[in-house]
């Protein structure tokens, strides 16, 4: 069955588009099970208004309002730091994207992230700074060896994201030509050979009325799976009833 073009009539008047960015993520993950192997495991991830996650973070137990001098049992009196004032205080311009995305982690090594599979939201591309940031998330991912999937099905702004991944790695891809297409779909993982680090990438632009391709999905530099995008979007549509 081939791609809808999810964000213009005649089936945006009856679906919205984020009904499909919200369930297929959950589908890919369904789709997944079926082929990773234990220890690893994947699962969704949906972030709405923001693309930051914190993975690290101080928490505070909830305890009575304390004094100016903390006293500790049997030891002396420590006074509260009372930090300066702020050099500047301003109300910033944060980007507020969506987030869809699975992620698949290894279980042996305390959840350890492998690899990231983004499904690329309007808010992703329709402001240059969101695209920096985009761009800038992926290429964090691949610095730190987490293979990256970008799956991009946005048809309403003709950007394409790969091709500004590629243009930040000071990197060429042949395929995207002079135009590259708003919709695509692509892996990307890095590798070493003979000392040197190496990227992989498989490029496959998108249309509308044709099928989606098969992506690879690498667990670890010698394994990698696969992932049917056709599959899942199909069980996606049929689950949501889009014709």
């Amino acid at each position: 069955m081939p791609l809808r073009d999810h964000f213009r009539p005649p089936l945006d008047d009856v679906h919205s588009w984020d009904e499909l960015h919200g369930m297929w993520p959950a589908v890919i993950v369904q789709k997944l099970i079926e082929v990773l192997p234990e220890p690893y495991f994947a699962a969704p991830g949906v972030h709405l208004g923001t693309l930051y996650e914190v993975d690290i973070g101080t928490y505070r137990r909830p305890v009575a309002e304390a004094n100016d001098f903390d006293v500790p049992k049997g030891g002396v009196a420590v006074a509260t730091y009372a930090p300066p004032k702020p050099t500047l205080t301003l109300e910033p311009q944060l980007p507020n994207q969506d987030v869809y995305e699975v992620r698949i982690y290894d279980s042996r090594r305390n959840r350890h992230l492998v690899a990231a599979i983004e499904i690329v939201s309007p808010s992703n591309k329709d402001r240059p700074e969101n695209r920096a940031t985009f761009v800038a998330k992926a290429a964090t991912l691949l610095k730190n060896n987490i293979c990256v999937s970008i799956v991009d099905v946005v048809s309403t702004y003709d950007f394409n994201l790969y091709a500004e991944l590629m243009n930040f790695l000071h990197g060429v891809d042949p395929a995207l030509g002079s135009e590259p297409p708003p919709l695509y779909a692509a892996t990307l993982r890095l590798r070493y050979e003979d000392r040197r680090r190496m990227m992989d990438n498989w490029y496959h632009p998108l249309a509308i009325g044709q099928p989606l391709p098969t992506l690879p999905i690498w667990l670890k530099e010698t394994w990698a799976i696969s992932l049917d995008l056709e599959s899942s979007y199909e069980a996606t549509c049929r689950t949501l009833r889009i014709r």
